[in-house]
């Protein structure tokens, strides 16, 4: 089928628009000095143009309708097609669909009453919720096998130590920090939920920087949970996922939703721990209600309490 240009109609357009100006001038009397033959002759070029004009505007309306009717559909791709075409592995997890909602919690304060009971360490807070615990004996974070092992210097020197639990050690700025827990499910990334352990050349811990929170209480008002391969998917469609990258794993937790002065909101999530062709770990968290990818700012307990 011929191809019409559309800046054609454009231009021919604008040639009907003047004919069409002038014949309004013109319907209702004849000017002086055209004759008869003359404007005759004028009727005849309106018929011609509007003619051809919609001859032209058929012609491309048919090709245009033939360009759609040619279009081909483009089929949902899955995620293991997609997941395959980036040479990104992921094992799909069976999920059982189940309702979950949001949680608020206080700002715990630490009083000397809460501390009675540890020892061996001086105390430090500021405004309450925030301690510094310095170490008046040696205790390493090393065992006999020359690995790291918290749990005991956990459950025997840090108030409600249990409830905390390892995300990143860092050998090089000789530190560990961990995150609390609610419900056995890690609060990711709350500068109030925090525990950082700093240690010297010889392992042994210096002291610790401590964040917490209480009074957890469920919201009433359920949502449904998006599903790990849901979530993992968000993370692809989006191009988060690099090329070539394996998912080691998805774990559910919660992340802060809204911060006021002495009570946070904590929203369900989903943490996609996901290791790079080179080795690199990287972590991505979705909030596993809305769907969306959340992004953290660095934001640490030393900084806070400086």
């Amino acid at each position: 089928m011929m191809k019409i240009e559309d800046c054609s109609l454009r231009s021919l357009a604008g040639i009907t628009s003047l004919k069409i100006i002038g014949s309004v001038s013109c319907r209702h009397s004849i000017p002086e000095g055209v004759n008869s033959l003359d404007w005759n002759k004028t009727k005849t070029i309106f018929i011609i143009v509007f003619s051809v004009l919609n001859i032209f505007l058929y012609l491309l309306y048919l090709d245009r309708q033939t360009g759609v009717d040619n279009m081909q559909v483009v089929p949902k791709v899955s995620l293991e097609e997609t997941l395959t075409m980036e040479e990104i592995t992921y094992n799909p997890i069976p999920f059982m669909k189940k309702e979950v909602s949001y949680l608020s919690a206080h700002i715990a304060t630490f009083s000397d009453e809460d501390l009675k009971e540890l020892s061996s360490q001086t105390f430090r807070t500021s405004e309450n919720s925030r301690l510094i615990a310095d170490m008046k004996k040696e205790v390493s974070v090393k065992n006999e096998k020359d690995e790291f092992e918290f749990d005991d210097y956990l459950l025997k020197y840090v108030l409600k130590g249990s409830d905390y639990v390892l995300w990143e050690l860092d050998e090089e700025n000789q530190c560990a920090v961990f995150f609390q827990r609610v419900k056995s499910e890690t609060i990711f990334h709350s500068p109030n939920a925090t525990l950082v352990i700093h240690w010297d050349d010889q392992y042994n811990v210096t002291y610790y920087e401590q964040s917490m929170l209480d009074d957890f209480v469920s919201f009433n008002h359920k949502k449904d949970l998006l599903s790990q391969d849901e979530a993992v998917g968000s993370l692809v469609t989006r191009g988060y996922l690099k090329q070539g990258s394996t998912v080691m794993h998805v774990k559910y937790g919660y992340s802060t939703l809204v911060q006021l002065t002495e009570t946070q909101v904590f929203a369900p999530t989903w943490n996609v721990q996901v290791k790079l062709e080179d080795g690199a770990i990287e972590n991505y968290f979705i909030n596993a209600i809305e769907g969306k990818v959340l992004e953290f700012q660095p934001n640490t307990l030393e900084e806070q309490t400086e």
